[in-house]
Protein backbone atom coordinates (compact mmCIF):
# COMPACT_ATOMS: atom_id res chain seq x y z
CA UNK A 1 0.00 0.00 0.00
CA UNK A 2 0.86 3.28 -1.21
CA UNK A 3 2.47 5.43 2.11
CA UNK A 4 2.31 9.55 2.80
CA UNK A 5 4.16 11.20 5.41
CA UNK A 6 2.92 14.26 5.86
CA UNK A 7 3.94 16.86 8.38
CA UNK A 8 1.30 19.24 9.96
CA UNK A 9 2.47 22.73 10.97
CA UNK A 10 -0.76 24.60 12.34
CA UNK A 11 0.88 27.44 13.72
CA UNK A 12 -1.11 29.94 15.02
CA UNK A 13 -4.58 31.81 15.36
CA UNK A 14 -7.40 29.33 13.45
CA UNK A 15 -4.14 27.47 12.44
CA UNK A 16 -5.07 24.19 14.48
CA UNK A 17 -8.83 24.58 13.77
CA UNK A 18 -8.61 24.48 9.98
CA UNK A 19 -5.51 22.12 10.53
CA UNK A 20 -7.88 19.41 12.61
CA UNK A 21 -10.45 19.50 9.06
CA UNK A 22 -7.58 19.13 6.67
CA UNK A 23 -5.74 16.04 8.67
CA UNK A 24 -9.63 14.75 8.69
CA UNK A 25 -9.99 14.93 4.69
CA UNK A 26 -6.74 13.41 4.22
CA UNK A 27 -7.79 10.39 6.66
CA UNK A 28 -11.03 10.06 4.74
CA UNK A 29 -9.77 10.16 1.46
CA UNK A 30 -6.93 8.04 1.86
CA UNK A 31 -9.34 5.31 3.50
CA UNK A 32 -11.63 5.81 0.23
CA UNK A 33 -8.62 5.48 -2.13
CA UNK A 34 -6.38 2.96 -0.60
CA UNK A 35 -3.55 4.50 0.38
CA UNK A 36 -2.61 5.41 3.76
CA UNK A 37 -1.18 9.05 5.21
CA UNK A 38 0.58 9.31 8.13
CA UNK A 39 0.76 12.62 9.89
CA UNK A 40 3.09 14.45 12.17
CA UNK A 41 2.32 17.43 14.05
CA UNK A 42 5.05 20.32 14.64
CA UNK A 43 4.03 22.72 17.04
CA UNK A 44 5.97 25.82 15.60
CA UNK A 45 4.86 29.85 15.47
CA UNK A 46 4.88 32.26 17.75
CA UNK A 47 3.90 30.79 21.17
CA UNK A 48 7.35 29.04 20.22
CA UNK A 49 8.85 32.14 19.75
CA UNK A 50 7.94 33.17 22.70
CA UNK A 51 9.14 29.73 24.81
CA UNK A 52 12.47 29.71 22.62
CA UNK A 53 13.15 32.89 21.13
CA UNK A 54 12.59 31.93 17.34
CA UNK A 55 9.88 30.73 15.13
CA UNK A 56 11.04 27.70 14.69
CA UNK A 57 14.12 24.80 15.45
CA UNK A 58 17.46 25.53 13.91
CA UNK A 59 17.39 22.14 11.93
CA UNK A 60 13.61 22.32 10.84
CA UNK A 61 14.56 21.21 7.00
CA UNK A 62 16.87 18.35 8.34
CA UNK A 63 13.36 17.35 10.24
CA UNK A 64 11.08 18.32 7.32
CA UNK A 65 13.05 16.75 4.33
CA UNK A 66 12.28 12.92 5.33
CA UNK A 67 8.52 14.06 4.48
CA UNK A 68 6.94 13.82 1.32
CA UNK A 69 4.64 17.02 1.63
CA UNK A 70 3.58 19.67 4.22
CA UNK A 71 0.55 20.92 5.29
CA UNK A 72 0.67 24.70 6.99
CA UNK A 73 -2.20 25.67 8.71
CA UNK A 74 -1.66 29.63 9.07
CA UNK A 75 1.45 31.97 10.38
CA UNK A 76 1.60 35.28 12.53
CA UNK A 77 -0.10 36.76 15.55
CA UNK A 78 1.04 40.40 15.86
CA UNK A 79 -0.10 40.65 19.30
CA UNK A 80 2.58 38.11 20.37
CA UNK A 81 5.27 38.52 17.81
CA UNK A 82 6.12 41.34 15.32
CA UNK A 83 4.95 40.16 11.36
CA UNK A 84 8.04 40.63 9.61
CA UNK A 85 9.58 37.90 12.34
CA UNK A 86 6.47 35.48 12.20
CA UNK A 87 6.98 35.45 8.58
CA UNK A 88 10.76 33.98 8.51
CA UNK A 89 8.59 30.49 9.47
CA UNK A 90 7.39 30.21 6.27
CA UNK A 91 9.89 32.06 3.88
CA UNK A 92 12.78 29.54 5.45
CA UNK A 93 10.50 26.69 4.00
CA UNK A 94 9.95 28.28 0.67
CA UNK A 95 14.03 28.81 0.50
CA UNK A 96 15.35 26.27 1.76
CA UNK A 97 13.23 23.31 -0.29
CA UNK A 98 13.35 25.18 -3.28
CA UNK A 99 9.76 25.95 -3.39
CA UNK A 100 9.99 28.76 -6.26
CA UNK A 101 6.53 28.61 -7.66
CA UNK A 102 3.68 29.17 -5.69
CA UNK A 103 0.33 27.95 -7.14
CA UNK A 104 -3.00 29.54 -6.55
CA UNK A 105 -6.43 28.63 -8.96
CA UNK A 106 -8.49 30.69 -8.55
CA UNK A 107 -11.88 29.13 -9.29
CA UNK A 108 -15.66 30.28 -8.34
CA UNK A 109 -17.15 27.12 -7.82
CA UNK A 110 -21.26 26.54 -8.19
CA UNK A 111 -23.26 27.43 -5.24
CA UNK A 112 -20.68 30.60 -4.44
CA UNK A 113 -21.95 33.83 -4.94
CA UNK A 114 -18.83 36.17 -5.74
CA UNK A 115 -18.67 40.01 -4.88
CA UNK A 116 -17.98 40.03 -8.42
CA UNK A 117 -20.81 40.93 -10.54
CA UNK A 118 -18.95 39.62 -13.99
CA UNK A 119 -18.16 36.49 -12.17
CA UNK A 120 -19.44 33.52 -12.72
CA UNK A 121 -18.72 29.87 -12.20
CA UNK A 122 -18.77 28.82 -16.16
CA UNK A 123 -15.63 31.53 -16.47
CA UNK A 124 -13.97 32.12 -13.35
CA UNK A 125 -10.85 29.27 -13.76
CA UNK A 126 -7.34 30.35 -13.51
CA UNK A 127 -3.86 29.87 -12.35
CA UNK A 128 -1.97 32.12 -10.50
CA UNK A 129 1.86 31.83 -10.60
CA UNK A 130 3.91 33.31 -8.42
CA UNK A 131 7.48 33.10 -8.05
CA UNK A 132 7.74 32.06 -4.87
CA UNK A 133 11.80 32.75 -3.71
CA UNK A 134 13.35 35.87 -5.16
CA UNK A 135 12.22 39.10 -6.13
CA UNK A 136 10.89 41.81 -3.89
CA UNK A 137 11.04 39.35 -1.26
CA UNK A 138 14.58 39.06 -1.25
CA UNK A 139 15.46 40.12 2.42
CA UNK A 140 18.52 42.19 0.94
CA UNK A 141 18.92 45.64 2.12
CA UNK A 142 18.96 47.20 5.72
CA UNK A 143 17.61 50.83 7.63
CA UNK A 144 20.93 52.74 8.56
CA UNK A 145 20.58 55.92 11.39
CA UNK A 146 17.37 54.14 12.66
CA UNK A 147 15.21 56.24 14.56
CA UNK A 148 17.11 59.67 13.90
CA UNK A 149 16.29 62.11 11.65
CA UNK A 150 18.86 61.02 8.82
CA UNK A 151 17.05 57.78 8.89
CA UNK A 152 17.36 55.92 5.01
CA UNK A 153 15.89 52.38 4.53
CA UNK A 154 17.04 50.12 1.45
CA UNK A 155 15.00 47.50 0.00
CA UNK A 156 16.62 45.65 -2.76
CA UNK A 157 14.47 43.17 -5.10
CA UNK A 158 16.59 40.32 -6.87
CA UNK A 159 15.65 38.63 -9.95
CA UNK A 160 17.91 36.28 -11.59
CA UNK A 161 17.76 34.69 -15.08
CA UNK A 162 17.08 31.24 -13.71
CA UNK A 163 14.76 32.34 -10.85
CA UNK A 164 12.29 34.18 -13.41
CA UNK A 165 13.42 31.69 -16.40
CA UNK A 166 12.23 28.25 -14.12
CA UNK A 167 9.31 29.95 -12.98
CA UNK A 168 7.75 31.23 -16.19
CA UNK A 169 8.37 27.95 -17.73
CA UNK A 170 6.49 26.11 -15.01
CA UNK A 171 3.67 28.34 -16.48
CA UNK A 172 3.80 27.94 -19.57
CA UNK A 173 3.87 23.98 -19.01
CA UNK A 174 0.76 24.27 -17.17
CA UNK A 175 -1.24 26.52 -19.61
CA UNK A 176 -0.57 23.42 -22.06
CA UNK A 177 -2.01 21.02 -20.25
CA UNK A 178 -5.24 23.65 -19.07
CA UNK A 179 -5.54 23.49 -22.56
CA UNK A 180 -8.21 26.43 -21.71
CA UNK A 181 -8.55 29.02 -24.89
CA UNK A 182 -8.34 26.38 -27.66
CA UNK A 183 -11.32 27.35 -29.85
CA UNK A 184 -9.01 30.45 -30.47
CA UNK A 185 -6.21 28.27 -32.00
CA UNK A 186 -4.01 28.37 -29.07
CA UNK A 187 -3.65 25.21 -26.47
CA UNK A 188 -3.63 28.19 -23.51
CA UNK A 189 -2.39 31.58 -22.50
CA UNK A 190 -0.17 32.89 -19.86
CA UNK A 191 -0.08 36.56 -19.18
CA UNK A 192 2.77 38.43 -17.79
CA UNK A 193 2.27 40.29 -15.03
CA UNK A 194 4.57 43.78 -14.88
CA UNK A 195 5.07 47.02 -13.97
CA UNK A 196 8.40 47.92 -16.28
CA UNK A 197 6.92 51.42 -17.30
CA UNK A 198 8.13 52.15 -13.76
CA UNK A 199 10.34 49.20 -12.57
CA UNK A 200 13.18 49.81 -15.72
CA UNK A 201 15.50 47.88 -14.00
CA UNK A 202 13.51 44.55 -12.72
CA UNK A 203 10.47 44.85 -14.59
CA UNK A 204 12.32 45.50 -17.58
CA UNK A 205 14.42 42.80 -16.87
CA UNK A 206 11.67 40.33 -16.07
CA UNK A 207 9.90 41.27 -18.82
CA UNK A 208 12.53 40.57 -21.15
CA UNK A 209 12.78 37.13 -19.96
CA UNK A 210 9.44 36.33 -20.18
CA UNK A 211 10.11 37.26 -24.62
CA UNK A 212 12.84 34.79 -24.36
CA UNK A 213 10.68 31.51 -22.66
CA UNK A 214 7.70 32.68 -24.48
CA UNK A 215 9.25 31.87 -27.95
CA UNK A 216 9.82 28.14 -26.96
CA UNK A 217 5.79 27.62 -27.00
CA UNK A 218 4.49 28.92 -29.96
CA UNK A 219 1.27 26.95 -29.55
CA UNK A 220 0.90 28.72 -26.46
CA UNK A 221 -0.71 32.24 -26.69
CA UNK A 222 1.24 35.36 -24.51
CA UNK A 223 -0.04 38.86 -23.18
CA UNK A 224 1.27 41.26 -20.71
CA UNK A 225 -0.62 43.71 -18.59
CA UNK A 226 0.97 45.97 -16.03
CA UNK A 227 -0.56 44.65 -11.79
CA UNK A 228 -2.31 47.77 -11.87
CA UNK A 229 -4.55 47.23 -14.97
CA UNK A 230 -4.18 43.67 -14.24
CA UNK A 231 -5.79 44.14 -10.88
CA UNK A 232 -8.52 45.88 -12.91
CA UNK A 233 -9.29 43.59 -15.23
CA UNK A 234 -9.42 40.92 -12.54
CA UNK A 235 -12.49 42.45 -11.59
CA UNK A 236 -14.05 43.70 -15.10
CA UNK A 237 -13.67 40.79 -17.14
CA UNK A 238 -11.90 37.68 -14.65
CA UNK A 239 -12.93 34.88 -17.44
CA UNK A 240 -10.58 36.29 -19.55
CA UNK A 241 -7.33 34.86 -17.82
CA UNK A 242 -6.35 31.41 -18.17
CA UNK A 243 -2.37 31.57 -16.73
CA UNK A 244 -1.29 34.88 -15.00
CA UNK A 245 3.11 34.73 -14.29
CA UNK A 246 3.64 37.55 -11.18
CA UNK A 247 6.36 38.34 -9.27
CA UNK A 248 6.59 37.45 -5.63
CA UNK A 249 5.12 40.71 -4.36
CA UNK A 250 2.96 41.40 -7.43
CA UNK A 251 1.57 37.73 -7.12
CA UNK A 252 0.95 38.21 -3.44
CA UNK A 253 -1.62 40.91 -4.12
CA UNK A 254 -3.47 39.83 -7.03
CA UNK A 255 -4.22 36.56 -5.69
CA UNK A 256 -6.01 37.92 -3.00
CA UNK A 257 -7.72 39.77 -5.45
CA UNK A 258 -8.04 36.69 -6.95
CA UNK A 259 -9.77 34.88 -3.18
CA UNK A 260 -12.41 37.59 -3.48
CA UNK A 261 -13.32 36.94 -6.84
CA UNK A 262 -13.93 33.20 -6.12
CA UNK A 263 -15.88 33.96 -2.89
CA UNK A 264 -13.30 34.74 -0.09
CA UNK A 265 -10.15 34.16 1.40
CA UNK A 266 -12.13 30.92 3.35
CA UNK A 267 -12.55 29.15 -0.28
CA UNK A 268 -8.67 29.69 -1.04
CA UNK A 269 -5.81 27.67 -1.08
CA UNK A 270 -2.31 27.59 -2.58
CA UNK A 271 0.67 25.29 -2.90
CA UNK A 272 4.15 25.97 -2.48
CA UNK A 273 5.76 23.92 -5.12
CA UNK A 274 9.34 22.75 -5.52
CA UNK A 275 8.50 20.85 -9.30
CA UNK A 276 11.88 18.93 -9.17
CA UNK A 277 10.36 16.94 -6.13
CA UNK A 278 14.09 17.51 -4.55
CA UNK A 279 12.59 18.28 -1.44
CA UNK A 280 8.59 18.62 -0.07
CA UNK A 281 6.14 20.95 -1.36
CA UNK A 282 3.66 22.53 1.34
CA UNK A 283 0.25 23.53 0.68
CA UNK A 284 -1.99 26.14 3.10
CA UNK A 285 -4.96 27.85 2.93
CA UNK A 286 -3.84 31.31 1.90
CA UNK A 287 -6.08 33.16 4.33
CA UNK A 288 -3.87 34.35 7.61
CA UNK A 289 -4.39 33.40 10.99
CA UNK A 290 -6.99 35.31 11.84
CA UNK A 291 -6.81 35.71 15.88
CA UNK A 292 -9.59 37.50 16.91
CA UNK A 293 -11.66 34.31 15.92
CA UNK A 294 -9.35 31.91 17.69
CA UNK A 295 -11.03 28.96 19.39
CA UNK A 296 -14.80 30.12 18.04
CA UNK A 297 -15.04 27.46 15.89
CA UNK A 298 -16.23 29.62 12.74
CA UNK A 299 -13.82 29.93 10.12
CA UNK A 300 -14.15 28.28 6.64
CA UNK A 301 -12.50 25.13 6.54
CA UNK A 302 -13.17 24.53 2.40
CA UNK A 303 -9.76 26.67 1.92
CA UNK A 304 -7.59 23.94 3.90
CA UNK A 305 -9.51 21.05 2.15
CA UNK A 306 -8.88 22.22 -1.15
CA UNK A 307 -5.17 22.59 0.22
CA UNK A 308 -5.08 18.75 0.56
CA UNK A 309 -6.64 18.25 -2.45
CA UNK A 310 -3.74 20.29 -4.35
CA UNK A 311 -1.13 18.38 -2.09
CA UNK A 312 -2.49 15.43 -3.49
CA UNK A 313 -2.49 15.97 -6.97
CA UNK A 314 1.03 17.10 -6.44
CA UNK A 315 1.62 13.25 -4.85
CA UNK A 316 -0.08 12.02 -8.30
CA UNK A 317 -2.95 11.03 -6.05
CA UNK A 318 -5.10 12.60 -9.39
CA UNK A 319 -8.19 10.34 -8.68
CA UNK A 320 -8.27 10.89 -4.51
CA UNK A 321 -7.50 14.52 -5.86
CA UNK A 322 -10.72 14.85 -8.13
CA UNK A 323 -13.05 12.93 -5.26
CA UNK A 324 -11.93 15.58 -2.83
CA UNK A 325 -12.90 18.35 -5.26
CA UNK A 326 -16.48 16.81 -5.92
CA UNK A 327 -17.28 16.34 -2.38
CA UNK A 328 -16.55 20.05 -1.91
CA UNK A 329 -18.71 21.48 -4.96
CA UNK A 330 -21.51 19.20 -3.99
CA UNK A 331 -21.37 20.60 -0.53
CA UNK A 332 -21.11 24.18 -1.50
CA UNK A 333 -24.20 23.73 -4.08
CA UNK A 334 -26.46 22.35 -1.81
CA UNK A 335 -26.00 25.35 0.20
CA UNK A 336 -27.43 23.61 3.71
CA UNK A 337 -24.02 23.30 5.95
CA UNK A 338 -21.38 26.14 5.45
CA UNK A 339 -19.55 29.02 7.40
CA UNK A 340 -20.95 32.29 8.47
CA UNK A 341 -18.48 33.96 5.62
CA UNK A 342 -20.99 32.16 3.17
CA UNK A 343 -23.83 33.12 5.03
CA UNK A 344 -24.69 30.00 6.97
CA UNK A 345 -24.25 29.32 10.52
CA UNK A 346 -22.44 26.12 10.29
CA UNK A 347 -18.98 26.00 12.93
CA UNK A 348 -15.65 24.79 10.94
CA UNK A 349 -16.20 20.97 12.43
CA UNK A 350 -19.78 20.52 10.88
CA UNK A 351 -18.54 22.22 7.33
CA UNK A 352 -15.76 19.55 7.98
CA UNK A 353 -18.20 16.85 8.46
CA UNK A 354 -20.39 17.51 5.72
CA UNK A 355 -17.09 17.19 3.29
CA UNK A 356 -16.22 13.97 4.38
CA UNK A 357 -19.82 12.51 4.85
CA UNK A 358 -20.31 13.16 0.58
CA UNK A 359 -16.14 12.15 0.20
CA UNK A 360 -17.47 8.63 1.71
CA UNK A 361 -20.62 8.44 0.49
CA UNK A 362 -20.20 9.24 -3.22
Amino acid sequence: MRTYQVAVIPGDGVGNEVSSEAVKILRAVAEKYGFEAETSQFEWGCDYYLKYGRMMPEDILDILKEFDSIFLGSVGDASKVPDHISLQLLLKIRKGFEQYVNLRPIKLYPGVESPVKSATPETVDMLVIRENTEGEYSSVGGIFKDQTPDAVALQTAVFTQKGCERVMRYAFELARVRKKLGDQGYVGMVTNCTKSNALTYSMVFWDSVYKKVAKGYPDIKTDSAMVDALSMWFVKNPGYFDVIVASNLFGDIITDLGAMIQGGMGLAAGGNINPDKTFPSMFEPIHGSAPKYTGKGIVNPIASIEAVRMMLEHLGEEEAALGIQKAVIKVLEVKEVRTRDLGGNNTTKEVGDEVRRVLLST
